[in-house]
């Protein structure tokens, strides 16, 4: 009777599991989470003395806050940066022919249908993930962050927003860290938080060891409920009161950090996080002009498809290049 009931029942409580449990998104996003604010840390904590390409007489954020429990987190894409990071550093590479400016489009493209839709291909999210990591495995983490810092100074610097800029800075004047938050590679995002004098970076991790990629990712890519979870993750290393941080962002899919946060502050908002700003009384700061609004509209949380597509193109084109 006992086994007859643990056929009935244990097959139920798998099906409870799925229905009530943790979806499969939800798990990979917390793992992103965890792993991006691990990350972050350690490369916050390796820092010792400023680097050469810090804005002169900036505060590196990196020698301690003296407002212990307060932080500031801040979006990359059109919210600190104008138009989209990786397309930068795709950019770069293209002059440095690390590939062909063709192969761009593909990349550009997804960023166009993002655009226009709103909302991101699961095809696409799945295919650039694919080939992102298995065009990743085996180079160099070193190799990626030296090109990072490259293409920062050659075309990413001249893209700052200044009124996004001096927003950062208000926060480190207070004593408080201020840190990035990016579905760009964590590699890559604490390069420009490096050269911005931010405190540090959460961003993708792909897995490496022994600083060569593995071809695997940690989770998925920070993105929407991702970025949550690394802030919350974070905040309880850190001692940091979430009630007293505050977040940045242009983007309607970062509403679970902007939520997360005691202040909320739509920078360079998109129509969706517009309305929503205005339904729970977030502040709202536009630093564009009409023109640069519409030329500028790049998608702001770049999805897994549209992040990994630049990362497969970027560092697979030079592997096809060195066979």
């Amino acid at each position: 009777m006992g086994e007859a009931w643990a056929r009935i029942i244990r097959p139920g409580r798998r099906l409870l599991s799925r229905k009530f449990g943790p979806s499969e998104e939800e798990v990979r996003a917390n793992l992103a989470g965890e792993a991006s604010a691990d990350a972050a840390l350690a490369l916050h904590g390796a820092r010792s003395e400023p680097e050469a390409g810090i804005e002169p007489g900036t505060d590196t954020g990196t020698r301690g806050a003296t407002d212990l429990t307060a932080a500031a987190f801040f979006d990359v894409d059109n919210t600190m940066v104008q138009g989209a990071s990786i397309i930068h550093f795709a950019r770069g590479l293209v002059a440095r022919n690390y590939f062909r400016k063709t192969d761009l489009f593909e990349f550009a493209w997804q960023q166009v249908k993002f655009r226009i839709t709103g909302k991101e291909n699961s095809d696409d999210v799945a295919s650039g993930r694919d080939k992102a990591l298995s065009f990743v495995q085996g180079r160099s983490t070193a190799e990626l962050r030296r090109l990072g810092e490259e293409v920062y100074d050659d075309i990413i610097a001249d893209k700052i927003w200044p009124g996004t800029r001096m927003l950062a800075q208000m926060h480190l004047d207070a004593g408080q860290q201020v840190w990035l938050v990016t579905a760009t590679p964590v590699e890559l995002a604490d390069v420009i938080a490096k050269r911005l004098g931010l405190t540090g970076a959460l961003g993708t991790v792909a897995e490496s060891e022994n600083g060569v990629f593995t071809g695997r990712l940690v989770g998925d890519i920070l993105h929407g409920l991702g970025k949550a979870h690394a802030v919350r993750a974070l905040a309880i290393r850190e001692g940091l009161n979430l009630k007293r941080c505050t977040a940045y962002s242009d983007s309607h899919n970062d509403v679970p950090m902007l939520s997360l946060v005691g202040t909320a502050v739509a920078i360079n908002p998109d129509p969706d996080l517009r309305q929503v700003a205005r339904t729970r009384g977030w502040e709202v700061r536009d630093f564009r002009t009409a023109r640069k609004a519409a030329k500028v509209g790049v998608p702001t949380a770049l999805g897994l498809g549209a992040a990994g597509g630049a990362v497969a193109i970027v560092l697979g084109r030079r592997r096809d290049k060195a066979a």
